[in-house]
């Protein structure tokens, strides 16, 4: 064969190469627009990856907040004070309410306890609620209440009601029992305590509507 033709036959061979070489790469960036630019295949692939491990994640938290047992009947002769307390807090159902005496001495107009419960008594919180004429009243009791609350402090922040102070709370460890914890806040003319294992009144306090 003549060097002509070798040298024609080699560029030949050469155009080939580099036109397959011209069409991987063609190819390959084809596959990458379609993948992650349009239609975006890949990029929805993890989207909906994403989207669907939030929705589960969503699905388990509200499962987590959904009472598992109902709440029980207001007295028939329940007042508005009663009324307004909520039948469910988080997974909590309200159990049993009654009349109780444990503030007569800061003259409160009203007192009760009420029993929220998971279903597992472990989880039981035990909320005493009262309310006072003026919210001045209110007050100086829960001063008193955060006065005797030795254990170790667990949170404190101001109580809002549309942007408006309206109170106070905080949070201790029972200093008897640090695996227990006492949360007490004051809500204009309300005062509320709640009592129960740390995490059950972490839970309940941060979730109570009032």
């Amino acid at each position: 064969m003549s060097k002509t033709r070798k040298d024609s036959a080699a560029k030949s061979g050469h155009k080939v190469v580099a036109g397959v070489i011209i069409a991987l790469v063609v190819l390959v960036v084809f596959v990458l627009l379609t993948a992650f630019v349009w239609p975006g295949w890949a990029k929805s692939s993890a989207d909906t990856q994403t989207a669907t491990t939030s929705q589960t994640e969503t699905k388990k938290t509200e499962e987590n907040k959904t009472p598992k047992i109902a709440a029980k009947d207001l007295p028939k002769d329940a007042t508005e004070l009663e009324k307004s307390m909520p039948d469910t807090v988080s997974n909590y159902s309200r159990q049993d309410v009654k009349d109780t005496k444990t503030w007569t001495s800061a003259s409160p107009l009203e007192e009760h306890t009420i029993t929220y419960s998971t279903g597992t008594d472990s989880e039981d919180v035990t909320l005493i609620v009262a309310q006072w004429a003026k919210s001045d009243n209110a007050k100086t009791q829960y001063s008193s209440l955060v006065s005797d609350l030795s254990g170790k402090k667990l949170a404190e922040g101001n109580v809002k009601v549309s942007g408006q102070n309206t109170g106070a709370y905080q949070v201790h460890q029972d200093a008897d029992n640090d695996k227990n914890a006492v949360a007490v806040w004051q809500n204009d003319t309300c005062v509320f305590q709640v009592t129960g294992s740390e995490s059950a009144v972490k839970s309940f306090y941060q979730e109570f509507p009032l």
